[in-house]
């Protein structure tokens, strides 16, 4: 009887939680979509009368989110590229080379994963000042040229994954190191690089306090900062702001379903379970 019940408890405790989970999510999107006499009406309805999208169209003349939207996606494309080139070229490096304090340089480097961007951003932000690089996108990029994490996983991928073999095969034929790691190690590690690729995306998209500081420019704003302000500035208009909020999260929620097996095998490079 305690076999039976035990994974009968699992489940409904799991179903309540995603039920929880997902319900502030549920909400936000029937309220974006509800004229302002029903999103005020008590009490609350879940599902709209007369759904709308007239929020939609007010949360993009009031303030310009398709601008804000352009930032964040310029942001995150431009740095996702960067961050996969640089993680799998120092993860590759790591992870099929020895030389002397390679433990020790790639432990340090693993610890500035566990720093938050508080601890340098003052220095960083002074650093974007005396390069005049307020209000560009160079300042906006700054933080999110390097992934610590990335690197951690594609070290994981080339050390586990990527056997000797296949770079002594190579050598043998003439290949120099270079032509290895181009044409031989990188075709392997699409999984692992599209891995790094969207846990870069999620973390440049989702980025708030830095493009705060460094965009003090509205056309500069991105999605996450743009909503904020706009939320300050009409704070009674919640059907244009939860409008403008499932606007900013819509394509991290597709990135995650279209590519989730992706996130799933970057775990498991890791080595965690």
């Amino acid at each position: 009887m305690t076999a039976r019940l035990r994974p009968l408890l699992l489940h409904t405790f799991l179903a309540t939680w995603a039920i929880v989970m997902i319900f502030p999510f549920v909400w936000m999107l029937s309220t974006s979509v509800k004229p302002a006499a029903e999103i005020l009406q008590f009490p609350p309805r879940l599902l709209p009368y007369a759904p709308t999208l007239a929020n939609y169209a007010r949360a993009f003349t009031a303030a310009p989110f398709a601008r804000f939207f352009v930032n964040s996606l310029v942001v995150t494309l431009v740095s996702t590229v960067i961050v996969v080139v640089t993680s799998t070229m120092a993860g590759y490096i790591f992870g099929k080379y020895r030389f002397p304090g390679d433990s020790a340089i790639f432990l340090i480097l693993l610890a500035t994963a566990i720093l938050p961007l508080e601890t340098y951003m003052v220095p960083l932000y002074l650093t974007m000042r005396n390069w005049r690089w307020i209000n560009t996108y160079q300042g906006l990029l700054a933080p999110y040229l390097m992934m610590s994490f990335g690197v951690f996983i594609m070290r994981q991928y080339f050390r586990s994954a990527f056997p000797d073999e296949m770079m002594d095969a190579a050598r043998i034929d003439g290949a120099s190191e270079w032509r290895i790691f181009a044409s031989v190690a990188v075709p392997t590690a699409a999984s692992a690089m599209a891995a790094v690729a969207i846990f870069g995306a999620i973390q440049a998209w989702t980025a708030f306090i830095w493009p705060l500081i460094m965009a003090s420019a509205q056309e500069m704003y991105t999605t996450e900062v743009g909503l904020a302000v706009f939320q300050k500035r009409y704070t009674a208009d919640y059907g244009a702001i939860t409008a403008g909020a499932i606007v900013s999260i819509l394509p991290m929620i597709a990135l995650f379903l279209f590519f989730r097996r992706y996130i799933t095998e970057g775990i498991a490079f890791t080595g965690f379970r």
